[in-house]
């Protein structure tokens, strides 16, 4: 009785085996099915919307500011600073500077489109069956890392345009770059230009992340037949 109750729980084990090696088999043929065509202009269809719907969300009048996913705060090592302007009677200023920032970033990231699409343009069947194969944001890993360093250059001008309209950001220069030497402030946050920059890349990057999830997770919901093929291959 013993014996046979051990002979069925090692067949179990390996029916289970079994399924999860057929499964991962489908899987990898599923995405072996599609050509090399298919699979990148599926892929370059998702970026383009993914890229489209994130810049045109963050480029709208508040589109930082209203969103408390990607809002652009002081640096944390600057709040104290921030806390003491508030109890001295300076909120409206505080709050100036704030918005400005966030502003600034709105402002920059609808120039981020353009890079984007060229992003997408050079992307090669191997990126393509790269992400494809690849976790919930293998797209967006991608634009990271071949747009990264071209919007960062973009921003920048446009940001520091935007903060020299208000002179509490040449202020917060001086007192971040005071701090930085004391060690009371991370150097990368100690000019307010740069800082806003790298934040309203961070904002990009995570709105494009959540493009990509949703199309991944429903690629009939977007109404394409190609998406729906290419990213329907994965669960099979």
């Amino acid at each position: 009785m013993f014996f046979g109750a051990k002979v069925f729980k090692i067949c179990q084990a390996m029916t289970i085996v079994c399924a999860l090696t057929l499964a991962a088999q489908a899987s990898a043929a599923g995405i072996a099915d599609l050509s090399n065509g298919d699979a990148a202009s599926g892929l370059k269809e998702a970026l383009s919307r993914g890229a489209e719907a994130a810049v045109g969300q963050l480029g709208k009048t508040n589109g930082f500011l209203g969103d408390a996913r990607v809002k652009i705060p002081l640096p944390e090592s600057a709040r104290a600073a921030e806390k003491m302007m508030r109890t001295f009677g300076m909120k409206k200023q505080a709050d100036e500077l704030i918005e400005t920032m966030n502003h600034a970033a709105e402002i920059a990231v609808v120039e981020a489109k353009p890079i984007l699409t060229d992003a997408v343009r050079k992307m090669s069947f191997a990126d393509a069956r790269g992400i494809l194969a690849g976790g919930d944001d293998a797209a967006t890993q991608y634009f990271k890392r071949t747009t990264s360093e071209a919007i960062g250059a973009k921003f920048l001008p446009i940001v520091k345009r935007s903060t020299d309209k208000v002179n509490l950001a040449g202020q917060y220069n001086q007192y971040a770059g005071q701090a930085a030497k004391l060690g009371l402030l991370d150097k990368k946050d100690a000019d307010l230009d740069t800082y806003v920059t790298h934040k309203a890349m961070d904002g990009l990057f995570l709105m494009i992340a959540e493009e990509e999830k949703a199309i991944r997770r429903d690629p009939i919901g977007t109404g394409s037949h190609l998406l729906q093929q290419v990213f329907g291959a994965l669960g099979k």
